[in-house]
């Protein structure tokens, strides 16, 4: 099964994180990213730029509105993600619980990943895709 851990954090715990020596940073992400890579477990991570240079695209009108960031407060954010290949929620737990980014203000939002075979396989738009991620190795 596969997960996503969503990581999160507030303003002011991004703000402390700026007083950290940036090689450092990448030294404790990277020994963790490594620990996951090492157990077989790491699809895909992945952060995410700062807020202020994203857009939100607003489906409450006709046409849709695009308001260009900062947006949202702190907490509907989020700056990156990590993609697990485990065996258990409880396993992707685990390794959200080895998180080197922890303190007040950092959280982790742990939610699986459907798969293609969770929907009608009759449906043409299902078969479609199905087409799609085997043409293009991903099934």
């Amino acid at each position: 099964m596969k997960y996503m851990l969503i990581m999160r954090a507030t303003d002011e715990a991004f703000a402390g994180m700026a007083d950290i020596d940036f090689g450092k940073m990448l030294e404790i992400i990277g020994r963790y990213n490594d620990e996951m890579i090492r157990a077989g477990v790491l699809v895909a991570a992945e952060g995410l730029d700062a807020a202020a240079e994203g857009v939100v695209v607003d489906y409450s009108a006709e046409p849709p509105v695009v308001t260009d960031g900062p947006y949202g407060e702190t907490k509907e954010l989020f700056g990156g993600f990590y993609i697990l290949n485990v065996a258990s929620k409880e396993e992707a737990v685990e390794w959200a619980r080895r998180s080197p980014m922890t303190g007040p203000g950092f959280k982790t939002e742990i939610r699986r990943i459907t798969t293609i075979d969770e929907f009608p396989q009759d449906n043409e738009w299902v078969q479609k895709e199905r087409a799609w991620r085997e043409a293009t190795g991903q099934l």
